[in-house]
């Protein structure tokens, strides 16, 4: 066998950790010695020390440093070395060999990511402490302007942030290249623990916007996070009105992003303006929503039913609630009926309402209405507003309503209602002379 197809052969004993069978391979043997030490494999040009570190046998590594002499600073195409991989991998063992023979601690690999960086991205601990007790400085940042924090705070473990702030009490005082904080970077990937910690033990400024003017609070609110907006509202008093550098809300976030959940929580729980016209050229949230390439009609029907359920829900027995179905269902509610409203002290008024309610108290010097009169006139308003909403809802029309036979959830779901939801579809355009029975049945057919 040549020595490069015996080099090969010997990569394969190391990635299954047989190091009795690579000790044998390179017994005596001086040139596979040195050619192994200056062998890359494959596209990302691997040395042996790399898969050993990779795959985290210690032993394997220890024989290639000590008994044949490998560089513990050998990189491969992406500028990775040993300790990167062992890092990455979350091999604390190889992590504390390769540092304890002087491997460099704050080598940079393509991207500028060092292994602390890879270490909090991966979220080891036990690696992390090793590489700071060896001189890694989590200070330093990649080419998107990124630190180690910013990268634990994206991955949302709460023991790696507090340990990086107990070690480096400024290492949150950071931006990216696009001036996001780590707040910005925790909130956009909903890790409300980690969000917590951060106005716990750092001191952010409230609304605290990059470099397009996007605030932490609208971060979470467009990816979905209503749970992270409500602490970040009730400790860091974000405003959910403020906005971007063009003018754009939280709300037309939500829109674009078709967070349909948040647009419920803005509108009816903290009482935004649904018609808000925002940006120079004075948008809307159904402008925005509409401009998003995604087809709106096959989630018409789900989408309004949800909105509707979810005011609704506001002052409607549960009893009644749990008995909708379907959108014919919701359509049939009586919802001006009070024996189907909630007793009045379980009305929800909403967070917005709630604190409105609060400050005008403070304020008033006469006697307020009573609390009993306020959620009458609440509920009235509520069930009154329901009623004109069903009666215009495009839910009425059958079209609308069978149109979500091409939502793929449905169709993966329940193929059986979705090809009966169809076919009530071509049944409408035939009763409308758009297309003959034959057209249908190619159609149905296709």
């Amino acid at each position: 066998m040549g020595d490069e197809a015996c080099v090969q052969s010997v990569l394969r004993l190391v990635q299954e950790g047989q190091l009795s069978a690579v000790q044998d391979k390179f017994s005596g043997d001086l040139q596979l010695q040195s050619l192994a030490k200056k062998t890359h494999f494959g596209k990302s040009g691997d040395t042996l020390l790399h898969y050993a570190c990779r795959s985290g046998h210690l032993d394997m590594l220890r024989f290639f440093v000590e008994e044949i002499g490998f560089d513990t600073e050998l990189v491969n195409r992406d500028y990775k070395r040993a300790l990167h991989e062992a890092a990455s991998m979350g091999h604390v063992d190889c992590v504390r060999y390769l540092t304890a023979r002087g491997a460099k601690i704050d080598s940079l690999k393509k991207a500028d990511w060092t292994p602390l960086m890879m270490a909090c991205a991966k979220k080891n601990l036990d690696v992390i402490k090793n590489l700071i007790n060896h001189g890694a400085n989590p200070a330093l940042k990649n080419k998107d302007g990124w630190n180690c924090f910013h990268i634990a705070c994206r991955d949302g473990d709460p023991s790696i942030v507090h340990y990086l702030i107990d070690t480096c009490p400024e290492v949150w005082k950071t931006k990216s290249n696009t001036s996001r904080t780590p707040l910005h970077t925790a909130a956009m990937h909903g890790c409300a623990e980690v969000v917590n910690i951060l106005l716990d033990r750092c001191h952010f400024e409230t609304d605290d916007r990059d470099s397009c003017g996007i605030t932490p609070l609208m971060d979470a609110l467009r990816n979905g996070h209503i749970g992270v907006s409500e602490v970040l509202m009730k400790k860091h008093q974000a405003s959910f009105t403020a906005s971007d550098n063009l003018g754009t809300k939280a709300l037309q976030h939500a829109a674009v992003t078709g967070q349909d959940g948040v647009i419920c929580y803005l509108v009816q729980r903290l009482g935004v303006n649904i018609n808000e016209q925002v940006t120079d050229i004075q948008l809307t949230a159904l402008h925005l929503a509409a401009k998003t390439d995604a087809p709106m009609m096959p989630f018409l029907a789900k989408d309004l039913q949800a909105v509707l359920k979810s005011l609704i829900s506001c002052f409607m027995k549960r009893e009644v609630l749990d008995n909708i179905k379907t959108p014919v269902q919701m359509l049939k509610i009586d919802v001006l009926d009070k024996t189907l409203h909630l007793p009045q002290k379980e009305v929800d008024l909403g967070f917005a309402t709630k604190q409105a309610l609060e400050k005008a108290l403070e304020k008033l010097l006469e006697k307020p209405l009573p609390g009993q009169q306020f959620r009458r006139e609440c509920v009235a308003f509520l069930s009154a507003t329901a009623k004109k909403l069903l009666d215009k809802c495009p839910l009425n029309y059958a079209a609308v309503r069978h149109m979500a036979c091409l939502d793929p959830v449905t169709m993966i779901s329940d193929e059986r209602c979705a090809i009966s939801m169809f076919e009530k579809i071509l049944q409408l355009l035939l009763n409308a002379k758009w297309h003959t029975a034959e057209d249908c049945d190619q159609i149905l057919s296709e």
